[in-house]
């Protein structure tokens, strides 16, 4: 029987950040995963000769100095990050919104959007860039998060006037700001707000806790562009960077349980049996609770309810004539149809557009296209099985008539079209009922508690990582949760292997 130090349940981002920082720091890590390839929600697959991205999304973390920057030339990834300009391009029935790269540019440009009062509009983003900068910086320096230690502690007094901004706002909605500069019956604003906010933090603006909304509208300008070859690529590139720094990848290994015995664990997997003495698993609580004994007497009840306060996602992957975009680059769409209508069920939709030259993934002439819209799940979980199909195939018809509406060219020169849905996502990547997005940042002071900002241990050296905890949702996000998770672990334990770098 293999006895590493660690084992990480799940190769999504948070797993794979745990197991690249516990390698680091000494440990003899292994990470088993249920697919054949890594990277979970935020991966890409193969069907029909072209690759899609699971989940349309932007990504972040690859800017000057940030996470996977340092990763990608530590351990010489070799994963190019393309920027983008526009970033993504906003259209509604009455007005676009092109969003460039630069932030003041940004903000000019939306000035002068039908009805604006500029000096509102600074007045409001200024605000805005006071509390996301506070809050950033505990994204580049991630010794600034929890477990705390006496410098970061120190450090943090010295940057107390920084925070208070941040202060101000908790506990209120995101729309409050707005109201606050005078910005409440703005429509382009209110349309903005709820469409980033919808898509970063999970809600619309006028339930999004006002500091995370805040931090999350500054996401466009913080390293956000393009993985050229997809996701997947930066994913594949960390396991091999786990391997070279001693770690172990089984994929196509599902974890069928874990028991706790004589003070450690002990790990059932489709290829054998692991004993260890800490286990970090990358999966929503639900399933961890399910796959444990003893069993749990509710640790994990919080984040389950706050995970199915959430949603999952109905998705069209789509294959275009390169006709069907404009320029070579990766393109990014944000579709809504009716402005008054909430975000949701296909009346919003994101659209992720591979780059030309991205020729694993489409042939010459061709690009790829995956296009996402939030489900409500528990309104799809209180419908009948025979239901739930008719609702999630209308939801897509929905989809379809946003993209005729806002982005005809894609249906016009669309060659090939493939469906998925909660019961996909369950089925491929192991999600609990098919619940992704992570927990919703709705308004309220839980969001402060020490155990909603600490790495969360659910028993003794059992830990859970990925976007219903620490930091939550993002790929960025989760890994940081990862990375701290991994250092409080070494904190507490000695490892056997050598450390080959930290």
């Amino acid at each position: 029987m293999r006895k590493p130090d660690v084992v990480v349940i799940g190769a999504g981002f948070g797993g794979l950040a745990a197991a690249l920082r516990l390698a680091e720091l000494g440990a003899n890590v292994v990470l088993c995963e249920t697919l054949r390839y890594p990277g979970g929600c935020a991966s890409t697959f193969t069907r029909r000769g072209y690759q899609f991205e699971a989940g349309a999304t932007l990504f972040s973390g690859l800017g000057d100095g940030q996470l996977f920057s340092k990763w990608n030339e530590k351990w010489d990834l070799g994963v190019r990050f393309d920027p983008l300009d526009p970033l993504v391009e906003l259209r509604t029935r009455q007005w676009s919104l092109a969003v460039p790269s630069d932030r003041d540019s940004f903000v000019q440009r939306f000035s002068a959007l039908p009805g604006a009062d500029p000096k509102a509009v600074l007045g409001f983003f200024g605000t805005q860039r006071r509390v996301a900068d506070a809050l950033w910086t505990l994204f580049e320096d991630p010794s600034l998060l929890p477990p705390f230690s006496g410098s970061s502690v120190v450090r943090h007094l010295g940057r107390s006037l920084s925070y208070v901004p941040v202060v101000r706002w908790m506990g209120r909605p995101l729309s409050d700001v707005a109201s606050q500069h005078g910005l409440a019956g703005w429509e382009p604003l209110r349309v903005y707000l709820d469409a980033v906010s919808q898509i970063t933090v999970q809600v619309s603006s006028d339930e999004a806790e006002a500091p995370f909304a805040m931090a999350a509208l500054d996401y466009f300008f913080r390293g956000t562009g393009h993985v050229h070859g997809g996701i997947g690529s930066l994913a594949w590139a960390m396991t091999k960077a786990i391997e070279q720094a001693g770690g172990k990848i089984l994929l196509a290994n599902r974890v069928r349980g874990i028991r706790r015995e004589a003070g450690r664990w002990r790990v059932d997997t489709r290829k054998g049996e692991l004993e260890a003495q800490t286990v970090v698993a990358n999966v929503l609580p639900q399933s961890l609770s399910s796959m444990t004994e003893p069993q749990m007497n509710g640790e994990l009840h919080d984040v389950e309810a706050s995970v199915e306060s959430g949603w999952g996602a109905a998705m069209l992957y789509m294959v275009v004539d390169s006709d069907a975009v404009r320029g070579p680059e990766a393109h990014h769409l944000q579709l809504v149809d009716d402005e008054t209508a909430p975000f949701v069920e296909g009346n919003h939709v994101f659209c992720s557009i591979s780059a030309a030259d991205e020729h694993e993934r489409a042939p010459d002439g061709q690009r790829t296209v995956t296009v996402s819209t939030h489900v409500p799940m528990k309104k799809l979980r209180q419908m009948k099985p025979d239901n739930q199909g008719a609702y999630v195939a209308a939801t897509q018809s929905r989809m379809r008539q946003t993209i005729g509406r806002r982005a005809p060219e894609l249906l016009e020169h669309a060659a090939f079209e493939m469906t998925a849905s909660p019961r996909t996502f369950a089925r491929f990547t192991g999600r609990h009922l098919g619940y992704v997005g992570g927990v919703p940042r709705r308004v309220g002071w839980n969001h402060y508690r020490p155990r909603a900002l600490w790495p969360r241990e659910a028993m003794r050296d059992l830990y859970l990582v990925g976007d219903s905890v620490l930091l939550g949702q993002s790929t960025l996000a989760v890994a940081l949760g990862g990375v701290r998770t991994a250092e409080q672990i070494a904190s507490r334990n000695t490892f056997s292997a050598e450390a080959p770098g930290s």
